[in-house]
């Protein structure tokens, strides 16, 4: 079974392999060829890899190199704009007494007539030779005019981006822990704490609590406890507690079976031949299993067709990357699908292809589950070192590679 896994560089033989670890541990590591390695690979790299899980270890088929290091400082974009004419400010200064009567009187129109009343004086009389700024409340808004006199036009709005409503979350499963309550008033005094205990960790949670207290009556001079009694007392216990508390899940997610998640519905159903011990509750886990098996089973179809229909609009790489992340781990791929995705991934794979897609294709079909039986026609006239390369490496999960 193929997987991707951490590993780190631990040392070069003269062979020309090299051993790794699984990064940050001791285990599990192994040997690899050194042809996988990037150029520039040094003992220390921790790396992305392919590797087989079998019987005999675990191989490594390829090695992905180190991703490259961030910026510490953020890219910046250059704004160049046209070319902007400038205009010098000029000033000239103006005895007291003059100026005085200027702003008194006000500028002076074409012809020596004063400007009338509400009509706003131009030129902005001392103001535009002494460069002083206008007023609060004066030309306030107006739009900026260019040098040729016009002013900007104001640009439109800009539409709404549109955006996708993602896809709704599944709910989570929300006990109300109804008959774990039930079960714990019908106890005695002296079972209820060996009953929490129990629900905290189980039989080994006792042994802790019974120890602590122990470790306690040590340093006061007391007398220990008996480890025993209270051990065989939960053991008894557990059985009712396990029951009582599938039992408030199991009924949590009868009610809403099509909205939970689906991990949760499995793990409740699978919990169920431990904890459904008379026929009310193996009517509720015979209820939950058909509705785990109709969810799967819909989401199976789902992907079976999402897969096809990506074959008949012609998109090979999304179809073989939907075949690869199958809804339950247990799904077989239909042996007609297979035999399409097959076809069509032969047919992309061959010297007439462009470099970049023949990548691409490959790429995509090194993840699915048609790997090997797939058998290229053949690598382009004019590969390119980085595409013999990828080739190499995936050569592992695409057996018929190797000849190529």
């Amino acid at each position: 079974m193929a997987r991707r896994i951490d590993i780190e560089l631990t040392s070069a033989r003269p062979d020309g392999t090299w051993t790794w670890r699984a990064a940050g541990a001791k285990q599990p590591k192994g040997v690899l060829e050194g042809k996988l390695l990037y150029e520039g690979a040094a003992v220390g790299d921790v790396v992305r890899a392919e590797a087989d899980f079998e019987i005999e270890g675990i191989f490594v088929t390829s090695v992905l190199p180190p991703k490259a290091k961030e910026r510490k400082e953020p890219e910046r974009l250059q704004i160049i704009g046209p070319p902007r004419e400038h205009q010098g400010v000029t000033s000239s200064l103006v005895p007291k007494s003059e100026r005085g009567r200027g702003e008194r009187r006000g500028p002076r129109r074409e012809g020596g007539d004063r400007p009338r009343d509400g009509e706003r004086p131009r030129g902005g009389g001392d103001r535009a030779r002494t460069g002083e700024r206008p007023r609060d409340g004066e030309r306030r808004g107006a739009r900026p005019s260019r040098p040729d006199g016009r002013e900007r036009a104001a640009h439109p709005p800009r539409e709404p981006r549109e955006e996708r409503p993602a896809p709704p979350k599944p709910k989570r499963l929300t006990p109300l822990n109804v008959h774990r309550a039930a079960v714990l008033e019908s106890l005695s005094p002296e079972q209820r704490p060996v009953a929490e205990q129990v629900l905290r960790g189980g039989i080994p949670a006792v042994r802790q609590a019974v120890e602590a207290q122990n470790a306690k009556l040590r340093e006061a001079g007391g007398t220990e406890v008996k480890a025993e009694p209270l051990v065989a007392m939960a053991e008894e216990l557990l059985p009712r507690l396990k029951t009582a508390e599938w039992r408030d899940r199991a009924e949590a997610a009868a009610k809403e079976v099509d909205e939970i998640a689906l991990r949760d519905l499995r793990s409740v159903v699978s919990g169920a031949d431990a904890a459904a011990r008379d026929d009310e509750t193996r009517l509720l886990a015979s209820t939950l299993r058909e509705a785990l098996e109709r969810r799967v089973a819909k989401q199976r179809d789902e992907w079976v067709k999402e897969i096809a229909t990506c074959l008949d609009d012609g998109r090979l790489v999304r179809a073989l990357r939907v075949s690869s992340r199958p809804p339950d781990p247990g799904t077989r791929f239909p042996a007609e699908l297979s035999t399409r995705l097959v076809d069509a991934a032969n047919a992309a794979l061959n010297p007439d292809v462009a470099p970049d897609r023949w990548a691409t294709v490959l790429e995509a079909v090194a993840g699915s589950p048609v790997r090997r039986q797939v058998k290229p026609v053949g690598l382009p006239a004019e590969p390119g070192e980085q595409l013999l390369q990828a080739a190499k490496q995936s050569a592992g999960l695409v057996p018929a590679l190797a000849p190529l």
